[in-house]
């Protein structure tokens, strides 16, 4: 079974990483938060969740991907922290899903693993995200490497997540449970 950790710093986003967590879940793909200080963390808009790990117990072998929430200061918090960096690069190196969204790639900047990559952000943190080739895209994919917009875009990202781990049959029909087709089909008229 899949396993994937997703990082919470005081002030992430809430949208972006409760989605993913959610979007996982529903495809039955494990998806343990994990908080860097104190089971207790508030997001940017001052609602506080319960990490289900700290930092200091995880063993990172355990799994198969990382997901970087954006939200300030949240984003800044996890680009700041050397365990952070070093699990990306490390998930890199093992060709591990590595996630991130609206300002979340800025940890993947400071880990220096965009170099080429297609990558995207939320507007305004370009500078911050090395030397890739960024992209606009709801979600951008580029093999193991997924990074999206914010947090309109969280159940995109999330959506792209489960195709990378069960398949797009699977998420195709998670798409569906979660009426998203039905959204888009009224969109478009």
């Amino acid at each position: 079974m899949s396993k994937i950790l997703l990082f919470l710093a005081e002030g992430f986003e809430e949208i972006e990483a409760l989605t993913v967590v959610d979007v996982l879940r529903r495809a039955d793909i494990v998806c343990d938060t994990c908080s860097l200080q104190g089971k207790n963390v508030t997001g940017s808009h001052k609602i506080s969740v319960e990490a289900d790990k700290l930092i200091e117990e995880i063993n990172e072998n355990e799994y198969d991907g990382v997901v970087i929430p954006g939200g300030m200061p949240g984003a800044e918090n996890l680009k700041n922290s050397d365990k952070v960096v070093a699990i990306v690069k490390k998930f890199q190196a093992e060709d591990k899903i590595v996630a991130a969204i609206c300002a979340g790639p800025i940890v993947l900047g400071r880990a220096e693993i965009t170099y080429g990559k297609n990558i995207t952000s939320y507007p305004g943190y370009e500078d911050e995200l090395g030397k890739c080739n960024y992209v606009e895209e709801i979600v951008a994919d580029d093999d193991k490497l997924i990074t999206s917009r914010g947090p309109a875009t969280a159940i995109y990202f999330g959506l792209k997540l489960v195709e990378k781990i069960k398949g797009e049959a699977v998420s195709n029909k998670l798409k569906e449970g979660m009426m998203l087709n039905f959204v888009e089909n009224k969109i478009k008229g």
